[in-house]
């Protein structure tokens, strides 16, 4: 499996279940996200705007996916929103389709467009990894089934910040999905409020 092969598996709407860690503070945090994947041919406009933000030869990207999301977090305060959407496209190394660059609009630890790698590991999971100018991320998405799909992630900021995330995601629609987006109530403040902005937060 290559990586646009995967995106293609991801095609549809998802329900994120999400536990955060705030490792510093030894807090956790929990959320609920529906995901909607759309894959992008390697001609499509968007595919070759984002190629051209980043100064890639657009006959270079194998194509993209675009990716929107709306969620909730434990956390939130009462008007805080966890919604939007990026572009994702793939440019493989000319030697290996398995690995390569993933060019994106705008990351998720910062809203500033990103270029990361990505690879396809000997399991078929795909693995994302970006670096940021304060931070870095690490990210891993694999099926357990064609409705099933787990994502773990590490972000980590320099000075010693980090969060990590598990989400188990299932298919909307599909025989595993049974609940409607959680209303998640929101808390008081906690300590870790001020690392919060620099998570890969909700996003695919």
């Amino acid at each position: 499996m290559d990586a646009m092969e995967f995106f293609e598996l991801s095609a549809g709407k998802w329900r994120s279940q999400r536990t955060t860690h705030h490792l510093p503070f030894r807090r956790a945090e929990s959320g609920e996200t529906e995901i909607t994947v759309a894959t992008l041919p390697a001609a499509d406009p968007r595919v070759v705007e984002i190629c051209q933000l980043h100064q890639v030869d657009p006959n270079l990207a194998v194509g993209g996916a675009q990716i929107s999301w709306l969620g909730t977090m434990a956390w939130d305060k009462t008007d805080e929103n966890h919604q939007d959407s990026t572009v994702m496209v793939i440019v493989p190394d000319p030697d290996n389709s398995r690995q390569g660059r993933l060019l994106r609009e705008k990351g998720y630890a910062e809203i500033v467009p990103v270029a990361g790698r990505f690879l396809m590991d000997d399991e078929d999971g795909l693995v994302l990894i970006t670096e940021y100018e304060t931070m870095s991320s690490h990210e891993r998405f694999s099926f357990a089934s064609e409705d099933l799909r787990m994502r773990t992630s590490a972000v980590k900021r320099f000075g010693g910040f980090s969060t990590s995330s598990i989400c188990v995601e299932t298919r909307i629609g599909s025989n595993l999905d049974n609940s409607s987006l959680v209303d998640v109530k929101p808390q008081a403040a906690q300590p870790a409020t001020e690392t919060r902005k620099f998570e890969s937060l909700l996003g695919w």
